[in-house]
């Protein structure tokens, strides 16, 4: 794909993040990139990378070493251990069936993840593919039995995701046991392009573009929020730094096809671009 600019991956500051940037946090954009032999994490400061060394999640101090970020290669912003997902989050997404009780949670595996301009490739048996554009909490500290407060204090930020999905594997008439291949395929997670933190991510502008077209423009209307996922999975599931959870999709979805750019849009976090293509 050709390089893109700033504006375009990460947008301008918007009013609902400039109102956070001016309260009591401060907004850290953490991005994960190549650049010639390196691969490190850093921080984005407008167009410059200033290089990290160290656990993202723990340890870590700035080098002196800073990029432009047109130098560099944007991959996915960490390296999970585990990948979750809710299924039936948004009341949008619902339409007439009754809301579930709890967060429905499926794993996809870590070989799903896809980098920011990388394309997402359907296998050949694959016939009806979808986006599904979301908000991706991460982890940044081990949690286990927690409660929702305690499992707010674990999330480390906040990121884009698409959870891609076949939806004749998912649900049709000869749709397999389990989702391992309909959510799982190799390059069914995008993710970025940069962690966010300090953001309030609790009611977030979402937009899903299909070549350039709106399709999704959501705010929140979660039936659980990222604490309260976090806090359920942690009753049986150990999570771990640098674990992502993918919250759900809003609205409705629609297949994509070969040579079609999905982009999803979460106000204050950036762009997530993806082409599509064939095996």
């Amino acid at each position: 794909m050709p390089k893109t600019t700033r504006r375009q991956l990460f947008g301008a500051m918007t009013a609902a993040a400039l109102r956070t940037a001016q309260g009591k946090n401060k907004v850290t954009k953490y991005i994960r990139y190549h650049r010639g032999s390196t691969t490190a994490y850093g921080i984005l400061d407008g167009d410059t990378v200033r290089e990290l060394r160290g656990d993202l999640f723990g340890d870590h101090k700035e080098t002196a070493v800073k990029h432009p970020l047109r130098d560099v290669k944007l991959l996915h912003p960490c390296e999970p251990l585990k990948i979750l997902a809710v299924g039936l989050n948004y009341k949008s997404h619902l339409g007439d069936r009754k809301p579930p009780e709890h967060p429905e949670i499926f794993y996809k595996p870590v070989t799903a993840l896809q980098h920011p301009e990388d394309s997402i490739v359907i296998p050949p048996a694959a016939k009806n593919v979808h986006y599904e554009g979301e908000l991706v909490v991460v982890i940044g500290k081990r949690v286990r039995r927690a409660s929702v407060d305690e499992a707010r204090e674990a999330i480390f930020g906040v990121t884009c995701g698409n959870d891609v999905s076949e939806r004749d594997w998912q649900s049709g008439p000869q749709k397999d046991l389990q989702w391992w291949r309909a959510k799982g395929a190799d390059t069914f997670a995008p993710l970025g392009p940069a962690i966010v933190r300090g953001l309030d991510y609790s009611n977030l502008l979402l937009q899903t573009r299909l070549n350039g077209n709106v399709v999704k423009q959501y705010t929140s209307d979660l039936i659980f929020d990222g604490p309260t996922i976090v806090s359920w999975i942690s009753q049986c599931v150990t999570l771990t730094p640098g674990d992502v959870i993918y919250t759900g999709t809003p609205g409705h979805t629609n297949r994509m096809n070969e040579g079609d750019v999905v982009e999803v849009d979460i106000d204050g976090i950036g762009v997530l671009r993806n082409r599509i293509a064939l095996a």
